[in-house]
């Protein structure tokens, strides 16, 4: 018998999220990761608005902001000169309906390490140096065979494994696109001192760029990326501490030996790929095993994220045995047109950013659009989304708005987002006559669904004393609405509250024996 319901191979930002969103459904699951210790590199520069959304319903976004900072400005040189500082936040205020209005910045390690932390309050523990070199499908589980002889076997395995995948290498799935060698970068963790922290230096010139942002957290560290140095028969130079020390020497005009350290060095070259297929039997792929792109936009860490707490719920839901194994056919019909879009955003984002940088004063704000906060992307295409179920603001599909009230019983401010943190569905009825269907469906489905009267004044459970509510799901007056919310906050169904029935037949279609689409 299987030791697991689910295996995760991968212990990257990707596969914590999935691993603590099955995890506190009450899903045994298992995570390895081939490396021997856990990685110390900065990296990706931190969670998007849409990203800390997943982060709060968690239950760890307080931390993840205390962890991190605010994008700091950006300070562009030209000639080793400063001639513009530029916010690309500094008109962005947080609204009712998003409360996250600019990306955080925290060093990867340290956003893996709150993961890791989370992770082990249900008591599960990443396993490392535990490398996997097989995969056999049987008819009731997945064995992975280890490069040190031991097998673990799970009901479903996950390939979060990064970009060189062996899962999806296992399983055969192409991984079609190109890399483009001549736009490379190195970069890597660097100490240095006489900097100003309160900005991302940004040192462009015509024969190449240096750019250094300060890690948070960190009292002189700072993340190092530039155009590589090329030796006489044009080749790259791999980092290091020297190459470094010369490049931020020859674009800043200031002495290399600022620079005392550099460590965790890579090469990075522009990769746009992506995979035919998120799964195979009872093996699925998520994050950087599904699609890589451009780091344009900075979507890479933040997709992999959001594609696991699209995974989480319905795998759970099959696991657990409340859906068909059917279900997880929309994790990819729903995450794999946000990849393919997603490679086209930041390709078109990249180009937009080097031809900025041509003219003194572009940098890199040119690379971030409303797009790339995460807070448009919908499924309003899926098979989970019925047709026909929308109001002027809202379809299904659609990510679930925030909104301010307040509890009715005491009085207590709360937001629609507290109502959704947690492994459920979330029914809300605006307008009293919605009464009798929360209460039904509260007696139907238990916990599995929690129902919410939002009102302006009588009988309800939340206050929506302000409107905001009613505002950002587009509510008219007066109308009696049942919005149901799916446990990734992402709209189910709208219905008019003279449907009784709709939400149960979705619900029940849901849980069927063999899943039928919606």
């Amino acid at each position: 018998m299987p030791t697991a319901q689910v295996l995760i191979v991968g212990s990257g930002p990707t596969g914590l999220t999935l691993a603590c969103d099955l995890a506190r459904r009450s899903v045994a699951v298992r995570i390895i990761d081939k490396s021997p210790d856990f990685p110390r590199s900065s990296r990706a520069k931190g969670p998007n608005p849409r990203s800390l959304e997943v982060l709060e319903d968690l239950g760890i976004v307080d931390r993840v902001l205390a962890a991190g900072s605010m994008p700091p400005p950006m300070r562009k040189y030209r000639n080793g000169l400063p001639i513009a500082d530029t916010d690309p936040f500094e008109a962005s205020r947080p609204t009712p309906d998003t409360p996250y209005d600019r990306p955080w910045m925290v060093a990867q390690w340290r956003l893996e390490e709150i993961l890791r932390d989370r992770l082990a309050e249900y008591g599960v523990h990443v396993e490392l140096d535990a490398e996997a070199t097989g995969l056999a499908a049987g008819p009731e589980s997945v064995t992975v065979t280890l490069a040190d002889g031991r097998s673990l076997a799970a009901r479903y395995v996950v390939g979060c494994d990064g970009g060189h995948s062996l899962v999806r290498k296992l399983l055969g799935i192409p991984f079609e696109g190109k890399t483009t060698e001549e736009q490379m970068m190195v970069c890597g963790d660097v100490e240095a001192d006489g900097l100003d922290r309160g900005y991302w230096h940004q040192w462009f010139d015509e024969d190449g760029a240096v750019l250094l942002c300060p890690i948070p957290g960190t009292r002189s560290g700072w993340w190092f990326q530039a155009g590589p140095e090329r030796d006489r028969a044009g080749a790259p130079v791999p980092p290091s501490l020297e190459s470094f020390r010369r490049l931020f020497a020859r674009h800043t005009g200031l002495p290399g030996t600022q620079l005392t350290r550099a460590d965790l060095l890579s090469t990075y070259r522009v990769n746009e790929r992506m995979a035919d297929r998120y799964r195979v039997g009872r093996v699925l792929l998520a994050g950087d095993a599904a699609h890589v792109h451009s780091i344009a936009g900075g979507l890479g860490m933040n997709t992999g994220i959001q594609d696991a707490f699209n995974l989480g719920w319905k795998l759970a839901r099959v696991v657990t045995g409340q859906s068909d194994p059917g279900l997880l056919d929309t994790y990819e019909e729903e995450r794999l047109p946000v990849a393919s879009w997603t490679l086209d955003i930041t390709s078109e984002r990249l180009r937009a950013t080097l031809e900025a940088i041509k003219q003194p004063g572009g940098g890199l704000d040119a690379a971030g659009t409303a797009e790339t906060t995460g807070l448009t992307r919908g499924y309003r295409w899926s098979s989970l989304s019925p047709t026909g179920s929308t109001t002027p603001r809202l379809r299904a599909g659609d990510r679930a708005p925030d909104a301010p009230c307040r509890d009715a019983a005491t009085g207590a401010p709360t937001r629609l987002f507290e109502a959704f943190a947690g492994p459920h569905f979330t029914l809300l009825g605006f307008g009293p006559g919605t009464a009798d269907t929360l209460r039904a469906t509260e007696a139907a489905y238990g916990d599995a669904v929690r129902a919410y009267g939002v009102g302006a004044g009588g009988p309800a459970d939340l206050a929506d004393e302000a409107g905001h509510a009613r505002t950002a799901y587009g509510i008219e007056p007066g109308a009696d609405i049942l919005v149901l919310v799916r446990p990734d906050n992402h709209v189910a169904l709208i219905s008019p509250a003279a449907d009784s029935q709709a939400v149960g037949t979705y619900m029940d279609r849901l849980s069927g024996t063999a899943f039928r689409r919606l």
